[in-house]
């Protein structure tokens, strides 16, 4: 995979982010920040410039929409893969139409989650070099 993916996660459920976090080190990533809320996503997103975000819809202070929304404005190049607990096809919609490369569902099984975040990254890849 050459350098190791640098992930930012942003979750407001701490065992989602410790079985997400877990996940993505099994993949041989690392995850470089934790955040609670938008807010806090997008700051640290300022400042630590992950490779890719794992952002949760649905936070307090900013949602994961708004905290899309922001990044995407600053970082059009950002990698962003919302996490969603809801079926709400219409959130999701907007989140892909927003920049987000994709989306997980939180009851997806661990091979499948490893399966989205591994494709994504890689056909992003493709993507940015072809910029």
């Amino acid at each position: 995979m050459g350098k190791k993916l640098r992930v930012l996660l942003a979750d407001d459920e701490p065992h989602i982010r410790l079985l997400i976090r877990s996940i993505v080190e099994i993949m041989n990533a690392e995850v470089v920040g934790e955040a609670m809320d938008g807010q806090e996503a997008v700051d640290l997103y300022s400042s630590l410039k992950p490779d890719m975000v794992l952002l949760d819809i649905n936070m307090p202070v900013k949602s994961g929409q708004e905290a899309l929304k922001m990044i995407m404005t600053g970082h059009s190049d950002a990698i962003v893969i919302m996490l969603t607990s809801v079926s709400d096809k219409n959130t999701v919609k907007q989140c892909i139409e927003l920049g987000a490369a994709n989306y997980i569902r939180k009851d997806t099984g661990i091979s499948e989650i490893k399966k989205i975040i591994k494709e994504t990254w890689e056909l992003q890849k493709k993507r940015l070099r072809r910029k």
